[in-house]
């Protein structure tokens, strides 16, 4: 028996809408990395691109377990001497762009390389619920619905 290999033309991509109000923010992102990389078909390739484009909309009103949503760090460093800077979850969530927590969340479950980067050109995050992609018909994917612990209850 030989070993699948998917070449371009067999790769076929879909576009999903994922409303991400009430939604945890580590199961989000573990699953949206897993559709980007294309692990949820049977026909995954490593070393191609064969996940789905993916849009995820309200991403400012995603949620932390815990105390996650203020104790929760992010860390960068500017490059120069003494250059490391950090900003809390909450502080990202209340400023100008609150869909960074979850690009970052999703980027940060990818592996890093030239693959990943091009499969993360296949996201498309907006704060709020709008998005310009109806053209492409984008399939609804109802992450809450796939298990209860996705979305936090109060």
């Amino acid at each position: 028996m030989k070993t699948y290999s998917a070449t371009p033309a067999d790769i076929e991509k879909k576009w999903i809408l994922i409303d991400a109000e009430g939604l945890v923010v580590g199961r989000l992102a573990s699953l949206v990395a897993k559709i980007l990389r294309g692990k949820n078909k049977a026909t995954f390739t490593p070393h191609m691109d064969c996940g789905d484009n993916v849009i995820i909309v309200n991403a400012d009103k995603v949620v932390f377990t815990g105390k996650k949503y203020s104790d929760k760090v992010y860390y960068w460093h500017t490059g120069y001497p003494g250059g490391i800077k950090d900003r809390t979850a909450r502080a990202i969530l209340e400023g100008k762009n609150p869909e960074r927590v979850i690009l970052k969340a999703i980027q940060r479950m990818m592996p890093g390389g030239p693959l990943s980067r091009k499969q993360l050109k296949n996201l498309r995050v907006y704060a709020g619920a709008e998005h310009p992609h109806e053209a492409q018909n984008p399939e609804t994917l109802d992450v809450a619905a796939l298990n209860p612990k996705n979305a936090k209850v109060a």
